[in-house]
């Protein structure tokens, strides 16, 4: 974008999650970027240490996705998603099948991680209602971010996400979250309570009864919240109650999906198999809005054999549910995490990341760093208000020529998996400076 193409007036656009009067007053604007880099609109220079959004493995701007897309458009600009489809929304969902653990074979489109959420939700109620079960509690955890749709919201344990909006889902029961503060700068999976906090969907089926009770949703590793990962045991205690109690299990990985947390996918990593994934971001490498729900063939089979014959089985969807270019971005992005090795070299390349970063943990301003694959919470001491430093450091660090996204006080790190080590020692010099700029 050439910089006489910026407007003269920001005052029109409502900017998301962001201090809106603040940043009009003084603006972060990017106008270009490519790889592992963003251009500002005073022409500087911003390493993106957190991947956008974490949607952005493959770097910016990434020619071949461009020109997959560009391709695509020249025939396909939109196909109606009900009653009718196009063979590249077949071709995505089949490969993205073959990367799923078994027997998660079957896909379903939306736009973004919030519909994946809100559409998982719906299939868990679509499958118990076929099954003929009242199940209507859902069980979430303290400190999730599960978007910002009414369902994910209702599902949220982020009190900033819900204060405002107050009418959201009934019957919704939360367990713990899984950080303690005594437990501090641990790398990895923490050992010793992972049974214990998982115990708590045991409560919830002690005291509601776990016939009562849909399905359980987690983020394998917390990560808006700022990287929380599993104590070991947690997840396995939580599939196994989930399997005693006909409750299903629900892993949302629009952050650890595709290679974030070394393997493809959280499920790999942890060895535990959901009976439903959601997905996004780094799906197409955030070139174009998508996610996807992916469910194990039973579920699939269950509700689409309850069905009469001609009847449409699951009443939902989405105007642009399968888009052609969201299509063509996905199959794109997918060809080349395989064939650069990008899963390989994010892992290759993630001990020297965490060695790095959690070098800084004896800095005055840090309270807490927790990290898994190329992920990282970086939890900085606040200053009596909440939020406050993080958002101030925020804003020093993009000027300091680096972008991280923060919730709060904590900045969560997610390199590309393009990054070399050379990229790692420019982010940790950055955040350095602007560390003892806030000292």
């Amino acid at each position: 974008m050439a910089h006489d193409m910026l407007t003269n007036s920001l005052e029109e656009y409502w900017i998301p999650f962001t201090d809106n009067k603040g940043f009009k007053a003084d603006p972060r604007l990017v106008v270009k970027s490519s790889g592992n880099y963003l251009t500002d609109h005073k022409g500087g220079q911003v390493i993106d240490a957190s991947s956008g959004l974490f949607c952005s493995p493959a770097g910016h701007a990434h020619p071949k996705i461009v020109e997959a897309v560009h391709e695509t458009m020249k025939d396909l600009t939109y196909v109606a998603a009900f009653g009718t489809s196009h063979p590249l929304s077949f071709a995505l969902a089949e490969k993205l099948s073959r990367l799923l653990p078994e027997p998660i074979n079957h896909v379903f489109f939306v736009n973004s991680g919030s519909e994946a959420v809100d559409t998982a939700l719906k299939m868990v109620m679509a499958y118990h209602s076929a099954m003929g079960q009242d199940r209507h509690r859902f069980v979430s955890r303290e400190r999730a971010y599960h978007g910002v749709n009414i369902g994910g919201v209702s599902l949220s344990g982020l009190v900033s996400n819900r204060k405002t909006f107050q009418s959201v889902m009934p019957n919704i029961v939360m367990m713990r979250h899984t950080w303690d503060e005594n437990e501090l700068f641990v790398r990895g999976q923490p050992e010793g309570r992972g049974v214990e906090l998982a115990n708590d969907l045991q409560r919830a089926v002690d005291t509601f009864g776990g016939s009562t009770i849909a399905a359980c949703f987690v983020e394998p590793v917390a990560g808006s919240t700022g990287t929380l990962c599993p104590p070991r045991g947690y997840l396995e205690r939580l599939r196994q109650i989930c399997d005693e109690n006909g409750i299903l299990l629900v892993f949302d990985e629009v952050i650890t999906g595709f290679g974030r947390i070394g393997g493809r996918f959280a499920a790999d990593v942890f060895g535990v198999t959901p009976d439903i994934m959601t997905m996004a971001k780094a799906l197409t490498n955030g070139s174009i809005p998508m996610g996807a729900v992916a469910v194990k063939d039973s579920i699939y089979e269950v509700i689409t054999d309850k069905a009469a014959p001609g009847a449409i089985e699951f009443f939902h969807g989405y105007t642009y549910s399968g888009h052609p270019a969201a299509c063509a971005a996905g199959l794109a992005a997918l060809e080349l995490y395989e064939t650069e090795g990008l899963y390989d070299r994010a892992a290759a390349l993630s001990p020297y990341f965490l060695d790095s970063v959690y070098a800084l943990r004896d800095h005055p301003m840090v309270r807490d760093i927790r990290g898994i694959g190329s992920l990282i919470g970086f939890e900085l001491k606040s200053n009596g208000t909440p939020g406050a430093r993080g958002g101030q450091a925020q804003k020093d660090l993009f000027w300091n020529g680096m972008h991280a996204k923060f919730t709060g006080d904590t900045a969560i790190l997610a390199p590309m998996f393009i990054a070399e080590q050379s990229h790692i020692d420019e982010m940790v010099g950055k955040l350095a400076k602007t560390l003892d700029g806030l000292a």
